[in-house]
């Protein structure tokens, strides 16, 4: 009987660092002995960069526009300690649909066997999260992944994203679709972050997996090309990312979310702002008291 390779896909709004935990994570896991592939699935493809001294690698459907026919093999690229990394891509700009590029490398792969023959351990999607896209949802719709986890920072517009993975998540649960592991609480820093998340995904049914706070080591990695794990494995940074990774590498049960319709996420939000208002002015207000 065939081991069962792990498959997750970590979700997130742009630019929230959802690429930046992925790698690490990766990296991380790779640390452990295990064998990783990064499947990079944002049009920009830059997934993978800080995986191999910041240096892109050419996507799935870039290899496709040049050559008809293509083995995985030509876009699967080594990165650090051994993780393989692959770039979905996107079509060129202001044509056709971005998704796409999810769509025919994950077939190719499929039809190829790619991890099977890869013998590998993990297989992490990394994917943009505020698309309202088809092909962004294949990891959940078609069950590829089969644990999703979403990475958002306290501010609102991370937090809409996420309740909108959630819908989604929940649309397809009853159908084979991918389940929510949790929420990676990312550029945890600023005064009652941590509350506002806590109170979120006890509202919506889940759970957070890891606190990831702001740390310039991240930035002083990044602008090197590389991961923190690499860069500073010594850090505290570093040591968070690995703690994240071993609960990763444990997490074998995922859930439906139970997402706030959009009225009810508007009053959160504003419950939430009038709480930090009265901290401002000296009264304390329980979190999410206006609710």
């Amino acid at each position: 009987m065939a081991r069962e390779i792990k498959q997750i896909a970590i979700y997130g709004k742009g630019g929230i660092g959802k690429s930046t935990t992925t790698s690490n994570l990766s990296a991380a896991l790779s640390k452990l002995g295990l064998r990783v592939m990064q499947f990079g699935c944002d049009p920009k493809s830059d997934s993978t960069n800080t995986l191999r001294d910041g240096k892109f690698i050419p996507t799935v459907l870039d290899t496709l526009r040049e050559k008809s026919m293509v083995k995985a093999a030509e876009v699967i690229f080594e990165g650090y300690n051994g993780i393989y990394c692959v770039e979905a891509g996107g079509p060129q700009p202001g044509v056709g649909c971005a998704g796409r590029g999810i769509i025919t490398a994950v077939e190719l792969f499929k039809q190829q066997k790619v991890f099977e023959d890869l013998n590998l351990d993990v297989v992490i999607y990394d994917v943009l999260g505020d698309v309202v896209c088809g092909g962004f949802a294949v990891p959940i719709r078609e069950g590829i992944a089969r644990h999703v986890f979403t990475v958002s920072s306290s501010d609102f517009m991370s937090v809409y994203a996420s309740n909108n993975l959630f819908k989604g998540i929940s649309k397809y649960s009853n159908s084979g679709g991918a389940l929510l592991g949790g929420l990676i609480a990312n550029s945890m820093g600023s005064p009652y972050s941590k509350e506002i998340i806590d109170d979120f995904v006890s509202r919506t049914s889940t759970q957070v997996i890891e606190y990831i706070p702001r740390s310039i080591t991240v930035t002083k990695s990044e602008l090197q090309g590389k991961t923190t794990i690499e860069a500073a494995p010594d850090s505290a940074q570093a040591d968070v990312y690995r703690s994240l990774a071993r609960k990763i590498a444990a997490h074998t049960e995922s859930k439906a979310p139970s997402p706030l319709g959009v009225t009810e996420l508007r009053e959160w939000a504003a419950s939430w702002a009038d709480n930090l208002l009265a901290l401002e002015q000296g009264k304390v207000l329980s979190a999410g008291a206006a609710i």
